[in-house]
């Protein structure tokens, strides 16, 4: 059964602005690092870089990782965090998450679980990529039956697809064993639906811009950096990218083009330990 989506009330004729955070990888400790990088001090300076751009976001989506070691305070601490930008915060699970625990500690008067959001001319749905116990991703017949019944329902919006793994492989080759592994049915599949106008997802820890170009129409794909470290692009080995912390703006427009551009953080404030083999 398709469950009642949050609404809300932008005028049709008017674009819905949105701010995407990506796995910020917070622990307990708030000195807790991850390969040389403090993520609850790398994370709030992203916040603080949002706040102070001023931009006129209606929406807060963040697309997992959240946490570094399933803890109760690293939600609350995420909570916290966003506090400040004053958005309605919708999330969603990745790989590092325990949704169990996520969804219990996840809590706030603007902050919220559900799957489906109605703004605008649009209707963005969250969906839950990750497989238990495991890295890589898979989007399970439950999630397609989501997105069916929820295009079904109102089917004059145009539709953002948010996730946390890749549909897409990034051409690096120790990264990709952990997308998402039915990803070339997803893009085969939702390229059927004409409304379905973009992909926005985290976890490969770099910016990716791209198009899929199906038969009703081209789907943009968009991947973000982290707010923490960032993986070097086009690697075939694990290696660290000295890239700063960033996030992802977007302007849905109300005949279904989108804007969107990456930033980061300025300066050289966080260094990763760009020796590291692995995490």
């Amino acid at each position: 059964m398709l469950k009642e989506a949050i609404t809300y009330r932008i005028p049709k004729d008017h674009s819905v602005r949105i701010v995407q955070i990506t796995d910020p990888h917070l622990f307990a400790d708030p000195e807790g690092h991850l390969l040389g990088v403090n993520t609850a001090n790398s994370f709030a300076a992203v916040i603080n870089t949002i706040k102070a751009l001023n931009y006129p976001a209606d929406l807060l989506l963040a697309t997992g990782d959240l946490s570094q070691d399933f803890s109760g305070e690293s939600y609350q601490s995420f909570v916290k965090a966003v506090g400040p930008l004053n958005l309605p915060c919708h999330y969603l699970p990745g790989n590092h998450d325990d949704p169990r625990i996520m969804h219990l500690h996840m809590q706030g008067k603007q902050i919220y679980g559900q799957r489906r959001i109605l703004a605008g001319n649009w209707q963005i749905i969250m969906l839950d990529s990750t497989v238990r116990g495991k890295p890589g991703g898979h989007l399970a017949e439950e999630e397609f039956a989501i997105i069916r019944s929820a295009i079904e329902a109102v089917p004059e919006l145009h539709v953002l697809l948010v996730m946390h793994h890749n549909p897409i492989k990034v051409n690096c080759a120790w990264l990709d064993q952990h997308w998402m592994d039915n990803g070339d049915e997803f893009l085969q599949q939702m390229a059927k639906l004409p409304q379905v106008k973009g992909m926005l997802w985290g976890h490969v820890h770099q910016q990716l811009d791209s198009h899929y170009q199906g038969e009703q129409q081209s789907i943009a794909l968009m991947a973000t950096p982290s707010t923490c470290i960032q993986f070097k692009p086009q690697s075939p080995y694990f290696a660290l990218d000295v890239l700063q912390p960033g996030y992802r703006l977007l302007e849905l427009r109300a005949d279904g083009s989108m804007l969107t551009n990456v930033h980061r953080i300025p300066g050289e404030r966080f260094a990763p330990d760009i020796q590291a083999s692995g995490y």
